[in-house]
């Protein structure tokens, strides 16, 4: 078990997200905190939790600020929304709206 003391990331999609984890393997971390500042604005509010899979975790935004800190939880995976985001193809889960419902029948037709 590799333990790492702190990483760091930043990622920018509809404004900025930064994240630090202090002391995390590759499943838990003690200490876990994003900062957003975001393009579009919302109602202020606060979440507190504890449980499914956090010792304890506090969200709170307010405008275009948000802040969210977790104590003792499963580390979240940047590898995964970094594997997300360069699958970009749409074509296999393309919806048939554009074609015609005879054109789309017979291109994807199963004989019986």
């Amino acid at each position: 078990m590799k333990v790492k003391l702190i990483t760091l990331k930043h990622h920018e999609d509809y404004g900025h997200d930064w994240y630090v984890q202090i002391l995390h393997t590759k499943r838990y971390a003690f200490l876990q905190a994003s900062f957003s500042w975001n393009d579009y604005a919302s109602w202020p509010y606060i979440q507190i939790k504890s449980g499914c899979g956090s010792v304890l975790s506090i969200m709170f935004w307010a405008y275009r600020f948000g802040i969210d800190v977790g104590f003792l939880e499963h580390t979240w995976n940047w590898d995964y929304r970094e594997e997300v985001q360069l699958d970009t193809s749409l074509d296999d889960c393309m919806p048939p709206w554009g074609h015609s419902d005879l054109e789309y029948l017979a291109k994807n037709r199963e004989d019986v």
